[in-house]
């Protein structure tokens, strides 16, 4: 109890010193700068005409491969970005917009590796605010003010895949009401004009009427109550892709399935002049020049830089987190469940999340892999640590679909685990005309003092002496689809549209564009979710992809023309997120989805059985219920 009264003072201490900082405004919350004060002139406006014009085409993949094949030595690309996560393409569209000429290459596919496998949370950092006010870290607490500002700028530049969810805290102890709803509170101080929506406290039965599978009880203790605080979600692949594709409209040559296999260095200097690529579809490879090279690789940006420096020094401490998907009826539509601390100490939670439950996650040293799994034990861990927190019961097999990322945390020579490792990003350029961007998260993608996009561009600009037209225009620049887009949109969609689809004789037969199916176009695709009713329309491909998810086969040729979906694990794991939701489901959609996809592309017979090769052991590292490793009854670890 003294303990815990001791850390009730410090965060009462720390809230009045913040309070005080936060009256002169200067220190602790700094002035976000307008998009008038940045960027203006017909240049930028021109852009944004071309981003926010819903009938805009994205350039197609040739249209993009010959961008990159035309960079000569001549005339070279400003920036060739590597990497086509959150912050590779962030990089891209940040400098694309800023008027330079801006190439990406990405050896998979766009948000293929760690920015597909988040917790799908845009948050704005309550652990990194603790650590701040008990270990007295400014930098901790700079990461919060970053994330803030990033947390709501991320919603309303892509309103239509991002939105606010508020999440409850249990607690079992009087001294735990008053701990956690006195960090929360302090946790809306700080975020200040940020905010999202209050926080608040509910009693112990206002908490079950909210959150029914909430167990009333826990390490034989009595509900208290609960604090609820706000955080935004998202639909982190889509986000990502869209922000390729708002990167492409803006002029950038952006190309996933592409590897830089060697880097071209000037003779006389060593300094890197561009790269060799491989066109991973095609084979086929080619130079591109540019003036920088940005790293942008995730997890992989060590073995680029030893591309460059083979005795370059690992700037990246890998992590895992596990996540599992549970059905929908684990927690409430709209209400997250968030256990700051468990018995061992880790962080858990249970999210609502496109029909279904996310829980997790780990946080454990991994190694480096193309496709990371999750251990059992890992699963187990989680499925034990909320099951403390339910009245119902918590069953393995009712995983739907678990799966690992890789988180590539920036290394901290003084930190003795991964949960000492700041998130915050590192920006250097250790070898000549090579600028390398890590560390970081999902949230602070883009911008601000301390940004990670916005922050790789400017250290480009400086190392290849580069004149941008304008400065960063992102922090006001809806992605692609969001200009004009609100929560009521899918009426348009279910009023105006039907779903025309042929039954299993052959015949071409109306459907309704019911509720579930027009909310689903309406977020996933914003305005551009006509685009997509039209094809289902006119096409006759108004039919579903599997049977209890709105997702449909007019989804796969339009991703196919306008969003660079060049396989089916491109459409099934990042396009929609069937892989994630539901493993099984997945693959009993894979069938139909490669069919359309092999019309839309024109692939033989060979070309097919490729796919569902390599969709199936793609989805074998997804481990369900049904694909997870059961002895004697139980399941192996």
């Amino acid at each position: 109890m003294s303990a815990t009264a001791t850390r009730l003072r410090r965060f009462a201490v720390a809230t009045a010193a913040i309070a005080v900082t936060a009256g002169g405004g200067a220190i602790l919350f700094p002035p976000s700068v307008s998009a008038n004060d940045r960027a203006g002139g017909p240049a930028v406006e021109s852009v944004r005409q071309m981003i926010n014009d819903p009938k805009a085409i994205v350039p197609s993949r040739t249209v993009q491969e010959s961008a990159l094949i035309s960079a000569s030595s001549a005339n070279p690309l400003d920036i060739l970005v590597v990497g086509g996560g959150a912050t590779g393409c962030g990089v891209a569209l940040d400098a694309a917009t800023r008027g330079l000429r801006v190439g990406l290459v990405e050896r998979e596919d766009f948000s293929s590796g760690t920015s597909s496998r988040s917790t799908k949370l845009i948050h704005g950092g309550v652990r990194y605010l603790e650590k701040a006010v008990f270990n007295l870290d400014y930098g901790q607490l700079k990461l919060v003010f970053h994330a803030l500002e990033e947390r709501k700028q991320v919603i309303e530049n892509a309103p239509h895949l991002c939105h606010a969810l508020p999440c409850m805290t249990p607690c079992f102890d009087w001294f735990e009401v008053v701990y956690y709803w006195m960090g929360l509170k302090l946790y809306d101080l700080v975020a200040g004009r940020r905010l999202l929506h209050l926080s608040r406290y509910y009693s112990a039965q206002e908490s079950i009427e909210l959150f029914p599978t909430l167990a009333r009880k826990g390490n034989d203790k009595n509900l208290r109550g609960t604090v609820v605080y706000y955080d935004g979600q998202m639909n982190d692949s889509r986000l990502n892709v869209g922000l390729a594709c708002t990167a492409a409209l803006a002029g950038a040559a952006v190309l996933n399935h592409a590897e830089v296999v060697s880097f071209l260095k000037d003779e006389a200097t060593g300094r890197i002049i561009g790269a060799r690529i491989r066109n991973n579809l095609s084979g086929q490879e080619f130079d591109t020049y540019a003036k920088v090279v940005v790293n942008a690789a995730g997890p992989f940006c060590d073995s680029v830089r030893k591309m460059a420096n083979k005795d370059a020094q690992s700037m990246i401490c890998p992590s895992s987190g596990v996540h599992i998907v549970l059905p929908d009826y684990y927690s409430p539509e709209g209400m997250g469940l968030i256990v700051p601390k468990t018995k061992d100490g880790r962080v858990v939670f249970m999210l609502p999340w496109l029909g279904r439950t996310v829980a997790g996650t780990t946080d454990s040293n991994t190694s480096i892999t193309p496709l990371p799994e999750p251990h059992e034990d890992e699963i187990q861990f989680i499925l034990d640590a909320i099951c403390d927190y339910l009245n119902v019961k918590v069953r393995r097999t009712d995983v739907l679909s678990a799966w690992s990322g890789i988180r590539p945390l920036a290394v901290d020579p003084k930190a003795k685990n991964t949960e000492s490792i700041s998130r915050d990003h590192v920006v250097t350029e250790d070898y000549p005309g090579l600028v390398t961007i890590t560390g970081g998260k999902w949230t602070t993608y883009r911008r601000t003092i301390f940004s990670m996009a916005e922050d790789a561009v400017d250290e480009a600009i400086k190392s290849g002496k580069l004149s941008p037209i304008n400065e960063s225009i992102t922090s006001n620049l809806r992605l692609i689809g969001g200009d004009g887009w609100e929560p009521s949109f899918f009426t348009v969609l279910a009023q105006q549209y039907v779903r025309m689809k042929k039954s299993y004789g052959g015949k071409v037969v109306p459907g309704v564009m019911d509720t579930a199916a027009a909310k689903h176009l309406s977020h996933a695709y914003g305005r551009r979710a006509e685009w997509v009713a039209t094809i289902a329309q006119t096409e006759n491909l108004g039919k579903r992809l599997a049977h209890g998810y709105p997702y449909l086969e007019a989804e796969v040729a339009y991703c196919a023309r306008n969003e660079y979906c060049e396989s089916a694990v491109d459409f099934i794991a990042r396009r929609s997120r069937l892989a994630f939701l539901d493993t099984d489901a997945a693959g009993r959609a894979l069938p139909r989805v490669i069919e359309i996809l092999a019309a839309e592309h024109k692939w033989d017979k060979s070309r097919q059985a490729q796919e569902m090769q390599k969709a199936k052991e793609f989805l074998e590292t997804f481990k369900s219920s049904k694909n997870a490793q059961f002895h004697d009854g139980k399941h192996k670890k």
